[in-house]
């Protein structure tokens, strides 16, 4: 095995982060079985065997940083307890912090209560995002079913390049000639935020959930398709309303959200490649907070659409980051891209469904569960949002106070609020 790996554009662009957010994403899932930890354990050991970024440290020597592969121990990694309050407890690991220099990358934990399990996994972004962190659990889950019930070797996981350029791997010659000739800055220029509090070295990092119940699912994908949305585009219309309503913006001011796209779009099988990110943002604009929501709405599909009308869609600036981190040694590549970067104040990340079916362990499907992106730093604000079973898990990780969690909470009140309203059957007409 490589004692160095090199480091990636995506890994060298999450760690500039480090100013604004932990980097951590995080996962849990919930199970009406216990767990067998040996088992767990024998298919991780397998996978970080294939994937040895996830044991490895990030090296920041200011001219060209690399991972170098460290030795571990399983019981680093994974850790196991008895509880009285799996929430608690699941909450409690979710929000820990693993540096970057560490010898591993990945911390894994299962909780036992009354013969359930919560299995909770915090990750590096600098090693793969939510995408790729999906298809991780998927294997994951799959190993463990095929070890446990057929006693199948636990080795099944991509193996390959974790270079940002298979992003242009399946356009022909002249496409990749002008989506490597992307350099437009496509940065958010929005000066609105999240109304938290001022930053203080006595917050904390927390997770505020709130969960969409999965019986209202279809009535919010059919409302939405009335009016030629997506769930994504419901999703991001409250989100917008209900932060016009929170922070007392004019409402007559354009808000821009920037909005998370997987690059794997560009890319037909994925089947070669390694654990990595393929993300980008997209930056969705309302000129105005409209009449009502569905106005609102109206604003949010426009912007969209114009996004999914170009072909190389997530695909700019692309090439600006490589020639910026290829130029100079590596700090002060990272001083340049700083100037010009300007990180987004109000983010969502709708990291999708998870597959209850490719998530369940040995027959049993998980009952609860979400993925949530990283614990940002005030005034930076992010929204994850995934589903399971129809029902959606939306969720804010916070460094922040009491305080704070209450502005989520009362975010969170308006966003159902207007859910509702967007998805109600006697609505605005289509």
């Amino acid at each position: 095995m490589k004692k160095k790996l090199p480091a990636e554009l995506w890994d060298k662009m999450h760690y500039l982060f480090r100013d604004f957010n932990d980097r951590m994403v995080h996962v849990m899932l919930c199970y009406d079985f216990e767990i067998d930890p040996e088992i767990l354990k024998t298919v991780l050991i397998c996978f970080f065997e294939k994937a040895p970024v996830l044991h490895a440290a990030f090296i920041d020597n200011k001219v060209m940083p690399y991972w170098e592969v460290k030795p571990y121990h399983i019981d680093d990694m994974l850790t196991t307890a008895r509880v009285d309050d799996l929430e608690a407890a699941a909450d409690a690991f979710l929000t820990q912090y693993i540096p970057p220099e560490s010898d591993l990358q990945m911390k894994a934990a299962v909780f036992y209560q009354d013969g359930r399990s919560a299995l909770c996994i915090v990750e590096n972004h600098m090693c793969m995002d939510g995408g790729d962190f999906k298809y991780f659990l998927n294997a994951l889950c799959k190993a463990y079913s095929g070890y446990d019930l057929q006693r199948l070797s636990p080795v099944e996981l991509r193996t390959g390049s974790r270079k940002y350029t298979a992003v242009y791997q399946d356009y022909s010659y002249t496409e990749q000639r002008m989506a490597k000739n992307l350099y437009k800055n496509v940065c958010a220029k929005d000066d609105h935020r999240f109304p938290f509090t001022r930053d203080s070295i006595r917050d904390t990092s927390f997770i505020v959930r709130r969960t969409i119940p999965a019986s209202r699912f279809d009535q919010i994908k059919a409302a939405g398709k009335r009016r030629g949305a997506t769930v994504n585009d419901m999703l991001l219309a409250a989100y917008f309303y209900s932060y016009y309503e929170l922070a007392g913006c004019g409402e007559e001011e354009s808000v821009t959200i920037s909005c998370a796209i997987d690059l794997r779009r560009h890319i037909r099988d994925t089947g070669g490649e390694g654990l990595t990110n393929h993300t980008a943002f997209m930056q969705c604009a309302v000129p105005a907070r409209g009449k009502d929501v569905f106005e609102t709405l109206r604003y949010v599909v426009a912007s969209s659409e114009r996004y999914k009308k170009d072909k190389f869609m997530g695909l700019y600036g692309l090439p600006l980051l490589n020639l910026g981190y290829s130029i100079l040694p590596h700090a002060a590549s990272e001083e340049i891209i700083k100037i010009g970067y300007s990180n987004p104040l109000l983010a969502m990340s709708n990291i999708g469904i998870l597959d209850e079916k490719a998530l369940a362990l040995s027959g049993h499907e998980p009952t609860d569960g979400f993925m949530t992106g990283a614990v940002k730093y005030k005034p930076f604000a992010l929204l994850s949002a995934t589903t399971l079973r129809k029902a959606i898990t939306l969720s804010m990780c916070v460094r922040g106070n009491d305080e704070d969690r209450r502005i989520v909470e009362r975010f969170f009140d308006l966003f159902e609020k207007n859910l509702d309203t967007l998805s109600a059957q006697d609505g605005d007409p289509a």
